[in-house]
């Protein structure tokens, strides 16, 4: 990549150790340092200024932006080589965002684990892990990678997998768990926390073939992290657990979550197929009427194969009175 196409601009986030390793590096190459509101310092170079600010937030502007960005910030600091390259690995940065503050443990090496189809009648539950260290957490950032909640857009949710798959290389993990195998489950665990907690412990031993020297997991606090390790088998009970509350602002939670919740709509769109039906999402009013029209038409045993049976949307059908007609 010619350094002189590169734009003259370039932001991203460092850890303060990284800022403090830029800035020596600076001073003793000589940049005159300065320093502006709300930053740690600013330094100015040939035809490049760059300034580290208090929030994490760096920033690179000048004609010679490309040039040091390239062979300087990235693979002295950075330790990666995007730049100039977001189109190619299809992470296009989406408009212009403050940086999200993270702390350190976030780029270090570790999983990030995540469901989708929890609080759905309808469908599966999907939980995904995936693995990351500190170049791949900086790309997912890069591409806009965040909790899928926030993300309103079937399609969108697919072309955020779609990008993390390029960037993970094949370390993350899917285990869906079917509305047939999910009721079946929680009739033994009686509980759904213990079967969130099985799933889980499922995805992390399966993180943890592909990547068997991963140090640590992380993932939402849904219940007692002694759920999750006594679900785990030998190798898994040697990984470090942690939980934390709104853990979907890790990058590799924010992952999961993006490829669990892609898990999750591709089997209900595949259940709507089979039904020649349009398979509303969640637990609501609309559920409540998919459900009465999948017993009226398809019966009993139709609606078991594709919602959770403890929902109160499937014990309002039974009382409600509708008997399941005979089908020809």
């Amino acid at each position: 990549m010619d350094p002189d196409k590169l734009p003259a601009s370039y932001t991203c986030t460092v850890t303060a150790e990284q800022a403090a390793d830029l800035e020596a590096m600076l001073r003793q190459k000589g940049w005159k340092f300065t320093q502006v509101p709300y930053s740690l310092w600013k330094a100015a170079g040939e035809q490049v200024n760059v300034v580290a600010y208090q929030s994490g937030k760096l920033t690179v502007q000048g004609r010679g932006a490309g040039e040091f960005v390239m062979f300087i910030l990235e693979p002295e600091i950075l330790k990666q080589a995007t730049f100039g390259y977001e189109k190619e690995l299809g992470i296009e940065k989406p408009g212009k965002k403050e940086p999200v503050e993270l702390p350190p443990e976030a780029f270090l090496p570790h999983a990030g684990v995540d469901e989708s189809g929890k609080g759905d009648f309808f469908g599966p539950l999907v939980i995904a892990a995936a693995y990351v260290d500190e170049p791949s957490a900086r790309l997912l950032l890069a591409a806009g990678i965040r909790d899928s909640k926030t993300v309103k857009s079937d399609k969108k949710i697919r072309e955020l997998s779609a990008s993390i798959r390029k960037i993970l290389q094949g370390k993350f993990t899917r285990v869906a768990i079917g509305p047939a195998a999910y009721n079946r489950l929680y009739g033994q665990f009686g509980n759904l926390n213990r079967l969130l907690a099985w799933g889980h412990a499922r995805a992390i031993e399966n993180i943890l073939e592909k990547v068997p020297d991963c140090p640590r997991a992380l993932s939402d606090k849904f219940a007692s992290e002694s759920l999750i390790r006594n679900a785990l088998m030998t190798q898994g009970r040697l990984i470090r657990l942690d939980q934390q509350v709104r853990a979907e602002s890790d990058p590799a939670v924010a992952a999961a979550s993006i490829l669990a919740r892609e898990g999750f709509i591709d089997a209900l769109d595949k259940i709507g197929g089979e039904l020649g039906m349009t398979i509303p999402r969640g637990g609501g009013v609309q559920a409540d009427q998919a459900a009465a029209e999948i017993f009226r038409k398809r019966g009993g045993a139709a609606l078991r194969g594709c919602c959770k049976n403890h929902f109160k949307n499937f014990s309002r059908l039974a009382g409600a009175g509708i008997h399941e007609e005979e089908t020809p």
